[in-house]
């Protein structure tokens, strides 16, 4: 079992301890160093690493290529990272591999709760550890890319402020602002690279 005062020192606040805890023991590892490496749902054999040196190598070498998972939390290695490069040797040390998993557990699991309509009751709140703990494990909760998406709550907000972007300016030649709006509008009419675009994940899982 994790240690009490690690848990206390190194974990996301927002979660409590008992559901770190049980966040590790169901979809994390013992072992600081620990790599596995899915190609598909097929694990591929790799050397276990020792040092964490040969935890960041192995993890560099299968970045891009497969899905690296790391850590006591078993962190996606590759969110976030464009390339190995920007790899950082946080991803092994015990107390930063808890904090940035159980940051990002802490978002899939407000995802996943917001799907069940927040619930509060004792007996639903196991289901929800389960889809959650699923859900890091697979990276989707009812087809959303859960490591990518939007915090709950944050979606109409960034909708919000993207429509008051769009707004135009007040010209003080209405003519010349009509000419302009009119060309903008036959560019983007032309090139469908350059639609706007709205992503809403208010109806997660709507159809389950």
């Amino acid at each position: 079992m994790l240690d009490a005062a690690l848990i206390q020192q190194c974990a996301d606040p927002s979660l409590q301890p008992a559901i770190v805890e049980q966040f590790i023991a169901k979809a994390g590892s013992p072992d600081p160093l620990a790599v596995t490496v899915r190609s598909g749902n097929r694990v591929v054999l790799v050397p276990k690493p020792t040092t964490p040196e040969e935890a960041l190598a192995l993890i560099r070498d299968n970045l891009g290529r497969n899905t690296v998972r790391v850590g006591i939390t078993q962190y996606p290695a590759g969110v976030g990272i464009v390339e190995a490069g920007q790899l950082k040797p946080d991803v092994v040390e015990p107390c930063k591999n808890i904090r940035m998993g159980t940051t990002l557990f802490a978002k899939v699991f407000r995802i996943v709760s917001k799907w069940y309509g927040n619930p509060t009751a004792k007996e639903v709140l196991p289901q929800v550890m389960d889809d959650a703990v699923i859900a890091w494990q697979t990276g989707y909760f009812e087809g959303v890319a859960v490591f990518r998406a939007d915090e709950p709550g944050q979606e109409k907000t960034t909708r919000l402020a993207t429509a008051d972007s769009e707004e135009p300016e007040n010209s003080a030649d209405p003519i010349e602002d009509n000419t302009a709006t009119a060309t903008a509008t036959d560019t983007v009419a032309s090139d469908p690279n350059k639609a706007g675009m709205r992503i809403n994940l208010s109806g997660i899982g709507a159809e389950r």
